[in-house]
């Protein structure tokens, strides 16, 4: 068997010299080489410009869609708004996307600072959560996302035929996990250590009412009023308003003497009653705080 030919010469580009480059001897148990075939690169081996990949690349997963649901769970909501004000300031919120079927919000340790907001399909709730996704309600951004089951409401609405028996399926789910709740289970342990001590749990601090603050939102037929006289009524909202063309709607919040909303039939109507009437003396001495509400 003859010699091989002398190995050829690589030009290093960047120091303008040669060097010899001469294969490894032949490893004794190592595969041989097949023509045509691309051996895989040794772990930690330097990958050389221009060399064919030792494999193909695993193809990417297109990213999964986000589960959507009829129902939306919002988090971060302000502790200090009594459940009654947060239910209609949330309803009216979300009024705006389509007809609001239920607000599930609770003052008890579990639900503190939380709520649901369930509408008649999921498409209207996954345009709600992609626009009011961090809307500062009561000066706290609200954090959204899609509701793991369905409630009561959408599935009385939606599949009214299993209702009973996807109530019945809630409840029993719900007093299985009473006493497994890991917030719950904490709360306990720190009161039963206070008590053990002597001493019962520090009150929690008591903290200053907080308004929502005056945000600049983009125009929006549908405004939002704030600091209002609590005597105030919707007739005298409507005779102020009506001044204005394509005037819609009125709403008053029962529970919330001084906020509300004003519909109109299109933006540009709603924005000349907000210039004209932002920081008016409805009462002669208080300002009214007129905002565009969230789209």
């Amino acid at each position: 068997m003859s010699a091989p030919p002398p190995a050829p010469l690589a030009h290093d580009a960047m120091q303008g010299v040669q060097t010899n480059i001469v294969a490894p001897a032949p490893v004794p148990g190592a595969p041989i080489p097949i023509p045509g075939m691309v051996p895989a690169a040794a772990p930690g081996a330097p990958v050389i410009p221009g060399a064919a990949p030792a494999a193909a690349a695993a193809p990417q997963q297109p990213p999964q869609e986000e589960f959507a649901s009829e129902t939306l769970y919002i988090q971060n909501l302000n502790e200090k708004i009594k459940i009654p004000v947060l239910k209609a300031s949330l309803r009216g919120l979300f009024k705006s996307y389509g007809e609001v079927l239920d607000v599930v919000a609770h003052s008890n340790l579990r639900m503190r600072g939380q709520a649901f907001v369930s509408f008649e399909s999921a498409e209207i709730a996954k345009k709600a959560l992609k626009e009011v996704r961090g809307f500062p309600l009561y000066s706290k951004p609200m954090q959204i996302s899609f509701a793991k089951t369905r409630s009561d409401a959408v599935v009385k609405r939606l599949d009214g035929e299993h209702y009973d028996e996807h109530k019945q399926r809630r409840i029993e789910h719900k007093k299985a996990t009473r006493y497994t709740n890991p917030i719950k289970r904490k709360y306990r342990q720190k009161r039963l250590a206070a008590e053990m001590d002597g001493g019962a749990a520090a009150p929690a601090t008591k903290r200053p009412n907080v308004q929502m603050p005056d945000e600049y939102l983009p125009p929006n037929k549908i405004l939002f009023l704030q600091n209002l006289p609590e005597n105030v009524s919707k007739d005298q909202l409507m005779a102020l308003f009506s001044q204005y063309p394509n005037l819609y709607e009125v709403r008053l919040i029962p529970t919330k003497k001084d906020i509300a909303f004003v519909e109109f039939l299109d933006e540009a109507s709603a924005t000349v009653a907000k210039e004209a009437l932002h920081n008016y003396k409805l009462d002669g001495e208080n300002k009214i705080k007129i905002t565009f509400a969230r789209k």
